[in-house]
């Protein structure tokens, strides 16, 4: 099984990034991905998930309105469209998996409700 984000870079605040997470090893389409992100000195934060049916995300309050999150089942690849970054969004960004009958909007958020994650990448918003 792997996970890989990539995607991250330095950016101002108020520019954009999109972020990837191309999965292998595991029947991708019955799969909820989460996105999670961790600052120095801070805890790690669950940004997003989006479940294996149409329709289903969850966001983070603080990203609300400003990221969004989709998936190409066809490349087995995640996407997070950050907008409006701010530099408190500044962390490393790395995605992780579970079968889907384990992600709803009690459990998205929690990295121990996933079976796998991946190596993150980092992005920075300074300026």
């Amino acid at each position: 099984v792997q996970l890989q984000a990539s995607g991250g870079g330095s950016v101002q605040p108020g520019g954009s990034l999109r972020l990837s997470c191309a999965a292998s090893g595991f029947n991708f389409e019955y799969y909820a991905i989460g996105w999670f992100r961790q600052a120095p000195g801070r805890e790690r934060e669950g940004v997003s998930a989006i479940g294996s049916g149409v329709g289903l995300t969850w966001y983070a309050d603080s990203v609300k309105g400003r990221f969004t999150i989709s998936r190409d089942n066809a490349k087995n690849t995640v996407y997070l469209r950050m907008n409006s970054l701010k530099p408190d969004d500044t962390a490393v960004y790395y995605c992780a998996a579970s079968i889907w009958s384990k992600i709803d909007k009690s459990t998205w958020s929690t990295i121990g409700a996933y079976d796998y994650s991946g190596q993150g990448t980092l992005v920075t918003v300074s300026s």
